[in-house]
């Protein structure tokens, strides 16, 4: 025996237990610490009997044999607990035995920060061997990576338990692989306390909210503006609103490569502070030139929590979750144009468009320092990132690395992807052309209908604009009201339908609430657009509206659940393409929209509109839930 312990090259710490371990037993043995204990394997016979070397991590399996060898003992001198030192019996006789699992939990023999250290991990192996193993291990680690964590991944591929997939199926192979520390691990944000996850959900929300509200808070001030900056066209009264929604159609491509390089936190909290700025210089604008150029420069600023705030939901919570988080997210988009208007109208109507715009800035200020001390990052890679950079510091072992790490693609790559991918899937993914049509067209008439509200209030009505801003009202009753109602009955059917599956869930059980969302905006369109035309109560046309609103929060929601489901390795690449096309029609349907209006007047200009949304949200959505997981598939492999 004495013999095999001088051919195991220990450690400190195995030296440590040994002396201790000597006092109280009549043979002493040189012992490996339970991280030494994996990585260590008996050899054949044709090494010295006895004798240990290093599991060889690029071989998938390590070799077994029972030969005798030094046995583990996982105690020091302070081990008094008679509980331990049973356990360590145990492993003692399971190790002669050969029986023990290589496969110890991580969160057992990583839980001391010098489990990650060189000499814990090899021993006293050569450089040049230690070098050798860990170019074999890498590459075999990424050969047998089948999917890259690519930055257009808003939902990473997760594992059976339905958390993200860190790569803990190559810890065996990678000694030096940083994970987290077992399904449990409190740093992984899907493990967050709910509070703390609700925090952060609201935070990204109401981030998220803030650019669609300063897209629209200028629609009732476009009167007084005008005024003060001497402008008489039209098509520049309707581009005050509308340039700051072409930004959300051209900066989410460029977005994705720098979350996935500096993490959610960074990006969202430069953006929010960057919006104030511009929103700010917006505020001193002194020509139309000047307004316009800041108007869009904040868009891009606004752009980063349209593109990735759904990201951040899906670092937070898993499939079943996500749709309540993801319900307020759409809170942004669909009732942040509507709440500006109501606020601005009265301060238009009393002040100037200039206070408008710094009412504005104030509240974008205050968001923006809220949540650069509060929101936290939540984007797993990167988290994992700093988790080695922090090992690699405490250790001393430069190589300890992520899986994401050493699959990264380079930068410009990544970018290049970003950009040609989303404009790819809408060019030729059917499901994303047509879905990202439907969204497309209602977004883009919702914000034509913002930006021509005020002329039929206070021209055809003859409201003030205090009073014409509160009008909008109506949308916003519609707005909440479908986010309580939408979020219950599609989630409802969500688990309804997996679980008449056998609890197997598809993409397509996101979409059969679709159809209805067509059916109230038609009637919500028709509704509105005769009773204005008539000139009735001014009830009528409120209901109109709301109805419509109603149905809208049905739209995003369906279709955004798809397009993540369908496809979760290229899903931030289907958003950014429905983004695209809904951003481009909310940025030219402002621009056509007076004209449209004041040639055919609001009753047939609204049922050609109400009758499009017919054809477009009934029987594309009914074919997708009757033969979508064909065409996905079919079009992922072809497309993606």
């Amino acid at each position: 025996m004495s013999s095999s312990s001088e051919n195991l090259p220990a450690s400190p710490a195995a030296i440590n237990r040994t002396e201790s371990h000597s006092s109280s037993s009549s043979d002493p043995i040189s012992e490996p610490t339970p991280l030494q204990f994996e990585h260590l394997t008996p050899v054949p016979d044709a090494s010295p009997a006895g004798s240990i070397h290093k599991k060889n991590y690029f071989d998938e399996k390590p070799t077994t044999t029972t030969t005798t060898t030094t046995p583990p003992a996982n105690f020091s001198s302070s081990d008094t607990d008679d509980e331990k030192r049973e356990d360590d019996d145990d492993d003692y006789h399971r190790f002669r035995a050969g029986t023990l699992s290589p496969a110890l939990s991580r969160a057992s023999y990583r839980s001391s920060r010098s489990g990650y250290s060189k000499r814990d991990i090899y021993g006293d192996t050569p450089d040049e061997q230690i070098a050798l193993e860990r170019a074999k291990t890498i590459e075999q680690v990424v050969s047998r990576v089948t999917t890259h964590r690519h930055i257009d991944d808003v939902v990473p591929e997760e594992t059976e338990n339905g958390l993200p997939d860190d790569g803990e199926q190559f810890v065996d192979i990678d000694p030096e692989l940083v994970t987290w520390e077992g399904d449990d691990d409190p740093e992984n944000p899907r493990n967050w306390p709910k509070k703390k996850k609700w925090v952060t959900t609201i935070i990204v929300a109401v981030y998220t909210f803030i650019s669609p509200l300063a897209s629209s808070i200028i629609a009732p001030a476009v009167t007084n503006m005008s005024e003060n900056l001497h402008v008489t066209k039209d098509i520049e009264k309707s581009l005050t609103v509308s340039i700051f929604v072409l930004a959300w159609a051209i900066c989410p491509l460029f977005v994705a490569p720098l979350s996935e390089v500096f993490g959610r936190r960074v990006v969202l909290n430069i953006a929010i502070v960057l919006m104030t700025i511009f929103n700010m210089a917006c505020a001193l604008s002194q020509n139309i030139a000047q307004l316009l150029v800041f108007r869009f420069l904040a868009g891009c600023a606004g752009a980063p929590p349209l593109s990735i705030g759904a990201g951040t939901m899906a670092d937070l919570f898993n499939d079943r979750e996500r749709n309540t988080a993801l319900a307020l997210y759409a809170v942004g988009p669909t009732v942040g144009p509507v709440v500006a208007p109501i606020i601005s109208g009265f301060i238009a109507e009393n002040t100037t468009w200039r206070w408008v715009l710094w009412v504005l800035t104030i509240f974008n200020g205050v968001i923006a320092v809220l949540g650069c001390i509060f929101y936290r990052e939540t984007y797993a890679p990167v988290l994992l990132q700093w988790k080695a950079a922090r090992l690699r510091k405490e250790t001393g072992n430069e190589h300890l690395h992520t899986v994401f790490e050493i699959t990264k693609e380079p930068f410009l790559k990544q970018l290049y992807t970003a950009v040609t991918r989303p404009l790819r899937l809408l060019m030729m993914h059917p499901v994303v052309q047509g879905l990202g049509l439907y969204m497309a067209f209602v977004y883009g008439f919702m914000y034509l209908m913002l930006v021509t509200f005020p002329a039929l209030w206070t021209e055809k009505y003859g409201f003030s604009l205090g009073i014409a801003g509160l009008m909008y009202l109506s949308l916003g009753i519609g707005f909440c009201l479908g986010l309580w109602f939408w979020a219950w009955i599609i989630q409802w059917a969500y688990l309804k339908l997996t679980e008449r599956n056998g609890g197997v869930a598809k993409p397509e059980y996101r979409i059969p609430m679709a159809p209805l969302s067509g059916v109230c905006l038609g009637i919500g369109l028709l509704w509105y657009g005769w009773s204005a035309q008539a000139q009735i109560m001014w009830l009528m046309p409120c209901i109109g509206t709301g109805i419509f609103a109603f149905g809208i929060v049905a739209v995003f929601q369906c279709i955004q659940n798809y397009l993540i489901d369908m496809n979760p390795r290229f899903s931030a690449s289907s958003m950014a393409s429905a983004q695209v096309f809904r951003s481009f029609l909310g940025f030219g349907f402002p621009l056509f929209g007076k004209a449209m209006y004041d040639k055919l007047g609001y009753g047939w200009a609204n049922t050609i509109s109400g009758l499009l949304c017919f054809v477009l949200g009934i029987p594309f959505p009914i074919f997708v839930y009757i033969y979508g997981e064909r065409l996905r598939n079919w079009a992922n492999k072809k497309f993606t």
